[in-house]
């Protein structure tokens, strides 16, 4: 099974056209780029303008998501809307009557939660969001922290915490937090999840780095069909 792969923190129109063309070398490139908008804290938040203008050049199938801090049905709509992204990722843990509203406000645009797996507790909590949710993605935020942290750590959380929360929902998840060629490999085993997410396992100096996403695409998927005996 190919692992979706979701390349976040574009940070120029160069960065996603790289991301999606890294399969010209390896396996595959990228299925989705992460655009990255206001946070409290974390790498890669862009403007909504350069935001829009990326979302607008990712060819077809490549999904562009939005990533938003915003917590009612209402501000998140309008965010993507201004955008134009073809997926909206939800970063905070928001109340599930908003969903109704996003509902209303978004069609044809997937609604992905994030869930930070803090502790056992996330299970439950992506039990409920799976309901709601086209998809899920487990992250290691912490929403609690006097400066909230909601994506972009760099950390890995408990796999076998994420392990169970896929095995316990009927949606696609994806798994993020400190990914990296050197250990997609493990993760990818240990959580079977649909897809992976990462922003600074393929950057370098804050900049995306193509050597390494190649190692990383060839971590996730194996090597071109080529160079397979």
């Amino acid at each position: 099974m190919r692992r979706r792969l979701k390349v976040c923190c574009m940070m120029a129109l160069e960065e996603a056209r790289a991301a999606v063309a890294a399969g010209a070398a390896v396996a595959a490139g990228a299925d989705a780029v992460g655009l990255v908008g206001a946070m409290p804290s974390g790498p890669g938040p862009i403007d909504d303008e350069l935001a829009a203008q990326i979302a607008a050049s990712v060819p077809p199938p490549v999904a562009s998501f939005l990533l938003t801090s915003f917590s009612t049905g209402q501000a998140i709509a309008a965010h993507v809307r201004k955008v134009g992204a073809s997926a909206v990722q939800i970063v905070r843990h928001i109340e599930p009557r908003e969903y109704a509203a996003l509902r209303r406000a978004l069609h044809g645009v997937k609604i992905v939660q994030v869930v930070h797996v803090v502790d056992a507790s996330a299970i439950g909590l992506a039990r409920d969001y799976a309901k709601l949710a086209d998809a899920l993605l487990l992250d290691s935020g912490r929403p609690s922290a006097s400066v909230q942290e909601l994506g972009g750590t760099g950390r890995a959380h408990d796999w076998d915490v994420s392990a169970r929360i896929v095995a316990g929902v009927g949606v696609p998840v994806f798994l993020a937090g400190g990914l990296h060629a050197g250990n997609v490999g493990e993760a990818v085993r240990a959580v079977r999840p649909f897809g992976v997410d990462l922003c600074s396992g393929v950057r370098t100096d804050g900049r995306l780095d193509a050597g390494k996403l190649r190692a990383f695409v060839t971590a996730l998927n194996g090597p071109p069909a080529s160079g397979r005996p």
